[in-house]
C-alpha cells in the first residue's frame, strides 16, 4: 500500500464521524509501521478524543513495541493548542513517532500551520497536502464557520422531475425519488445541524423532520420552520413529537402572543425576525441562526423558499436529485417558485459538480461561489 492508500483509510474513518462532532470537524488518522497498520480512529463527538489520540491509543494498546518511528496519517493538520484536550501534537511526538502524513492545513487562518511547523521543528519530517481536497470537502461546513463567522454552511436539497417537478398539481409527490434517494436525505439531516422548510410544506405534509438512517444511530437535527403569520398548528408532529432537537419557529413582528406562549410551553422555540415585503428576511435569520451556534443548515423546502433561498445569495451547495420521471405537463409543481432572471448570463452556475447514482435517480452536487447575491426573502 502506499501513502494514498493510507490516506484513503483515513478519510473513510473520518466520515464515521461525520453528523457527530459538531461544532468539530470530523477526523480521521491511521498509523503505519513497516507496511502494516497497527493503529487506526477517527474523532467521536465534540468534547471527544481526537483523531490522532484515538489512532494512536489503538496501536499503543495492539503494537506497543512498533509506535517508535511509525508513520502517522492524518487528514487535518494536528492541533497545537490546549482546548478541551491536549494538543495533538504533544501526543504524537510523545508517541516516537517520526513521520506525519496530513491531508490538509487547519483552515483557521490564526493557526494554520501550527501544528506542522512545530512537528518539523522538533525533527519530525511531516508531508503535507496529499488528498487535500478531499479532506477539505469532507469538513466544508467547518472550514467555511471558522473563515465566515457570521452564517452557517448551507445546503439546499432539492429532488424532482426529470422535467422539474416536486409535485402534481393536487400536491402528490409521494415517492418522486427512490428509496435510496431517500435514506441518503436522511443522512444528510443527520450531517447537518439544522433543517429549515416553509409553513406551506409544513401545513401540506406535517413532516418529523428526523434523521432516520437504518443500521446507525442518527442525530436529529434542529427544525426550523418560516411562518411568518405564525399559522403552525400547535399539535404539528414538529411540535409534539420526542425528539432532542429542537423546534424553532421563526416568524415576523405582531404575531399572537397567546399563541407563541403555548408554543413554548409545548417546548418550541419561537424566534421573531426581520420582515422585508411581507417575507422573513432570510439573511437577518442566518446572522440569527449561527448566534444560536447553528453551523450547517439543510434547506428541505417547497419551490418558493428553494428560490428563495438562491435570491437571497444564502446557498453554499446544492444537492439536486433527478428522477427518471416525466410529468408530461406543465400543471405540476415546479422544483422552484418565484421570478428568474431575463439573461441566462444571470443563472445560477453551480461549481465543482460531481454525480452520483442512488438506485435510478442522480443526485448532481456543486457549490454556489462566491456567495455574493442579491439580498431575498423567505415565508
Amino acid at each position: 500500500m502506499t501513502d494514498p492508500d493510507y490516506m484513503a483509510r483515513a478519510l473513510e474513518l473520518a466520515a464515521r464521524g461525520k453528523g457527530y462532532t459538531s461544532p468539530n470537524p470530523c477526523v480521521g488518522a491511521v498509523v503505519v509501521k513497516d507496511g502494516q497498520i497497527i493503529g487506526q480512529g477517527f474523532h467521536p463527538k465534540a468534547g471527544g478524543p481526537h483523531a490522532e489520540v484515538v489512532a494512536i491509543d489503538d496501536a499503543a494498546a495492539r503494537f506497543p513495541e512498533k509506535l517508535a518511528n511509525a508513520t502517522i496519517y492524518v487528514t487535518l493538520e494536528p492541533c497545537n493548542h490546549f482546548g478541551k484536550t491536549p494538543p495533538c501534537t504533544h501526543k504524537i511526538l510523545n508517541a516516537g513517532i517520526s513521520r506525519v502524513v496530513v491531508a490538509c492545513k487547519d483552515p483557521n487562518p490564526n493557526v494554520a500551520g501550527g501544528g506542522i511547523e512545530f512537528l518539523r521543528k522538533k525533527g519530525l519530517e511531516v508531508v503535507s497536502g496529499l488528498m487535500a481536497q478531499e479532506a477539505l470537502t469532507l469538513i466544508e461546513d467547518f472550514v467555511w464557520n471558522v473563515q465566515h463567522t457570521h452564517t452557517p454552511f448551507v445546503t439546499l436539497k432539492c429532488a424532482a422531475t426529470l422535467d422539474g417537478y416536486i409535485a402534481t398539481r393536487t400536491g402528490d409527490s409521494q415517492w418522486i425519488t427512490s428509496g435510496a434517494s431517500r435514506n441518503f436525505g436522511h443522512e444528510l439531516r443527520h450531517q447537518n445541524d439544522a433543517i429549515l422548510i416553509g409553513s406551506g410544506t409544513l401545513h401540506a405534509d406535517d413532516p418529523s423532520l428526523t434523521a432516520r438512517i437504518e443500521g446507525k444511530p442518527s442525530r436529529d437535527p434542529a427544525r426550523i420552520i418560516l411562518d411568518t403569520r405564525l399559522t403552525i398548528k400547535e399539535d404539528a408532529k414538529i411540535v409534539i413529537q420526542q425528539s432532542s432537537a429542537p423546534t424553532i419557529i421563526v416568524t415576523g413582528p405582531d404575531c399572537d402572543c397567546a399563541k407563541i406562549r403555548r408554543l413554548k410551553d409545548r417546548g418550541a422555540q419561537v424566534l421573531e425576525c426581520r420582515v422585508l415585503e411581507n417575507m422573513l428576511d432570510l439573511n437577518d435569520l442566518m446572522i440569527k441562526l449561527r448566534n444560536l451556534s447553528i453551523t450547517s443548515l439543510l434547506i428541505e423546502g417547497g419551490g418558493r423558499i428553494a428560490a428563495s433561498a438562491l435570491a437571497a445569495g444564502i446557498v453554499n451547495k446544492v444537492c439536486y436529485f433527478l428522477a427518471p420521471k416525466i410529468m408530461g405537463s406543465n400543471d405540476g409543481i415546479p422544483v422552484f417558485n418565484g421570478p428568474g432572471p431575463e439573461k441566462i448570463k444571470d443563472v445560477f452556475e453551480l461549481a465543482r459538480v460531481t454525480t452520483r447514482h442512488f438506485g435510478s435517480d442522480i443526485l448532481v452536487t456543486g457549490y454556489i461561489e462566491p456567495r455574493n447575491m442579491p439580498v431575498g426573502n423567505g415565508q
